[in-house]
């Protein structure tokens, strides 16, 4: 990690408290307790939980979640993010496309989100996995779309052809920060790499919906949100999420700033005259909440 980055991590401030717009509900429920039991069944990994993340308890309850494959170990240690960091199994679990794809059918679900953590351990960074998650849903489902969460891959441009032959119908990449941010926030990425592959992407195949998110609270200008989203826009990103970045825990980066929600407004019109087919910004937002919606799916099913 680069030097500069430690003293801004080790950072003893006081938790701020959160404002009234960023209070949920603890989650709770039938619905909720039922896609968490099924899921410890199936040995499968959610986002939503890994992630901490302030929309679990709606989206359980609608029957939604985001799947996350290849593990619970993330080979990189992002500022921001709650997921575990650290050596992963070396062995990739083969089997997890099938008990994915069978738990998608049991919960009645026609939108699947997949995303991972990163697997820079593994040649292909885990496409192979992506891709048998994939061709698994649509075997048992053929109507059922997917859209899948990747990361950069270490730039393995075979590796993301991959994924797409397997045909989602959203590929997501998220952008994450500002360009000046990235080393304190993503010090393993590059801002570059991630627009390059989301331009691949859509070059590979031009009538797959491409998508970014990207948090803002981090001490970032609006002028270089503005930045990132001309580049989004520029490499053919269809659909781009923006939501304010959560402290998961004194270790990680603190929050500069709490945006309120009518400060999400220029974002949006800014996405709408540069030509975004959707942009969903707010508090709360986080790059798979109301995906379905977002890719134009009427209403997800619930179990």
């Amino acid at each position: 990690m680069p030097t500069d980055v430690i003293p801004l991590l080790e950072k003893q401030q006081p938790r701020q408290p959160k404002p009234p717009w960023l209070k949920v509900r603890f989650p709770a429920g039938d619905r909720y307790q039922r896609i968490k039991s099924l899921l410890r069944r199936n040995d499968l990994n959610t986002v939503c939980e890994e992630a901490h993340c302030p929309n679990i308890g709606e989206c359980f309850n609608n029957g939604t979640a985001t799947f996350m494959i290849l593990g619970d170990t993330c080979t990189r240690a992002c500022g921001f993010c709650a997921v575990t960091t650290g050596r992963p199994a070396a062995d990739l679990d083969q089997l997890e496309p099938h008990r994915l794809a069978q738990t998608v059918q049991r919960l009645g679900l026609d939108y699947v989100v997949i995303t991972s953590v990163n697997r820079d351990d593994q040649p292909d960074g885990g496409a192979q996995i992506f891709a048998g998650c994939i061709r698994a849903i649509h075997h048992n489902d053929a109507d059922c779309r997917v859209e899948v969460l990747i990361p950069d891959l270490m730039g393995n441009w075979d590796a993301l052809a991959t994924i797409i032959d397997a045909r989602p119908f959203v590929l997501n990449h998220n952008i994450e920060t500002v360009a000046r941010l990235y080393n304190l926030v993503r010090p393993k990425a590059r801002y570059e790499r991630s627009l390059e592959l989301l331009r691949r992407a859509k070059e590979i195949d031009p009538t797959m919906l491409t998508k970014s998110g990207l948090m803002v609270g981090l001490g970032e200008t609006e002028n270089e949100v503005f930045d990132v989203m001309t580049d989004l826009r520029a490499s053919g990103v269809d659909i781009l999420t923006i939501g304010q970045y959560l402290r998961p825990s004194a270790k990680h980066l603190p929050v500069e700033r709490y945006y309120p929600p009518g400060d999400f407004a220029p974002f949006v019109e800014r996405g709408r005259r540069l030509g975004f087919r959707h942009v969903e910004a707010g508090p709360l937002v986080r790059s798979s909440y109301h995906a379905h919606k977002q890719a134009g799916i009427s209403e997800a099913v619930s179990p």
